[in-house]
């Protein structure tokens, strides 16, 4: 094998092929790609990973079906916790271990120096379980952290369709499970109801049947928190993971960094609700340091009492951070495909306060019943203007904005309110009640 490995793997550019053949490959098909191309590397029957990045689906297997299809999401967790100690190394993990029924030789690699990797797992099921030299083992290792770190930021990265398929599928898919686990535990409490009878005879038989479904019910509940805990995120670990993504932005700075976790540290966060608001203050940080001049920054979550998360970042820098200054890199539009909003409220000479809201659930049809409840306030304000007529540079002068910031809201309602004119969006706010009373705009 050594000859076989060495002759594919030996030459960097035979390296960097291999690396750029894997990252050409489209998202679903990217496990079997890493497969076909390690198998000269480490030669196996079946190719499984683990991955906490993916809401929709976590667990992937390819390989010998017979094997793959009985590789559970159950057994990659389990076969993970075991192997944490070694991969802490850096280094892949092989041997055997029970998996899918029995006693296998595998290989396990950790990708531990990717962000959000600490479930970012690649489990090799072995056709033999001869060792696998350590120069072909930090090769699989230094590649597993590379396609890992590839996947993570397609996610962060993603377009907003993207996120907004992966949260109606995420929600979808937990809904099912509550059902299925719903309905699989009642049909066994029923089976437990007869045979803990005492009118019954063959009491061992009653006993044995009672222990396999107690055994089946803790399953199921393990099979459910499982899920839980891969498509979302502890609130105190999430924010945590900001604070590491932000400290590398300030280290050559004299700018002081101040953190507020949230008060409930418990609470779990949806995993693209958690990117995307980590995703947004970053950019908002990256801008303040480029724009505002700051000595000092604050930056804190909080869940409101209408389900939402509120992330906040607060600069006491020069206060000329623009109102769209999200829309750099698409973030504006992945906080909008959730069904987020968010606000820039700078004040010259003060500094800026940047605000992301973003739902903890979606929405269901039902509560969709108003138009412009995907407005923001600035938006809501600017619409109230155009539906008394006003132009643009009417708009800008009432509300103490620049003209091109006006021709920034007006597109994002028009594309909010999906309609294609000015007319149409002011009779939309003219039957929601609009134009409304004249009020005091706080300039932005």
């Amino acid at each position: 094998m050594d000859e076989t490995w060495q002759e594919q793997w030996g030459r960097p550019e035979h390296a960097l092929a291999r690396a750029v053949e894997v990252l050409r490959a489209p998202r679903p098909e990217l496990l079997q790609r890493i497969g076909e191309v390690i198998a000269t590397l480490v030669p196996f029957e079946v190719i499984a990973q683990l991955n906490g990045i993916c809401t929709f689906c976590p667990t992937h297997a390819h390989g010998r079906p017979e094997l793959a299809e009985r590789i559970t999401g159950l057994d990659l967790s389990r076969l993970a916790e075991r192997t944490a100690g070694a991969s802490a190394t850096g280094r892949p993990w092989q041997g055997e271990a029970e998996l899918a029924g029995a006693t296998r030789p595998v290989a396990v690699v950790t990708a531990a120096n990717a962000p959000g990797s600490d479930s970012a797992v690649l489990v090799l099921v072995r056709t033999h379980s001869d060792p696998v030299p350590e120069p072909a083992l930090a090769v699989l290792q230094q590649f597993w952290e590379l396609a890992v770190a590839h996947s993570d930021h397609r996610a962060t990265d993603a377009a907003p369709t993207h996120a907004a398929v992966s949260r109606a599928a995420a929600n979808t898919r937990a809904r099912t499970i509550a059902e299925f686990t719903g309905t699989h535990g009642a049909a066994l409490s029923a089976v437990l109801a007869p045979l803990r009878s005492t009118d019954l005879d063959d009491a061992a038989a009653r006993r044995a049947a009672t222990e396999l479904a107690v055994t089946a019910l803790l399953d199921l509940r393990r099979a459910a928190d499982l899920d839980r805990a891969l498509s979302e995120e502890p609130a105190d670990a999430a924010f945590a993971r900001l604070g590491r993504e932000l400290r590398p932005l300030l280290r050559h700075t004299r700018v002081r960094l101040d953190l507020a976790p949230p008060a409930d540290a418990a609470r779990s966060v949806p995993a693209d609700t958690a990117h995307t608001a980590r995703d947004a203050l970053r950019v908002a940080v990256m801008l303040m340091l480029e724009q505002e001049n700051p000595t000092r920054l604050h930056v804190s979550w909080q869940f409101t009492a209408d389900c939402r998360l509120r992330a906040v970042v607060r600069d006491d820098g020069l206060g000329l951070l623009a109102a769209d200054a999200l829309t750099v890199h698409r973030t504006a539009e992945r906080i909008a495909a959730l069904g987020g909003r968010y606000d820039v409220e700078s004040v010259p000479g003060w500094g800026t306060t940047v605000t992301v809201e973003l739902p903890l659930g979606l929405r269901s049809p039902a509560d969709a019943t108003d138009p412009l409840d995907g407005l923001q306030p600035r938006e809501l304000e600017v619409l109230d203007q155009l539906a008394q007529g006003r132009r643009n540079r009417d708009i800008a002068a009432a509300l103490h904005i620049s003209e091109s910031t006006v021709k920034f809201h007006v597109a994002n309602i028009l594309a909010k309110l999906g309609v294609s004119s000015r007319g149409e969006a002011a009779a939309l706010a003219h039957r929601a009640g609009m134009p409304g009373p004249a009020r005091l705009h706080v300039a932005s």
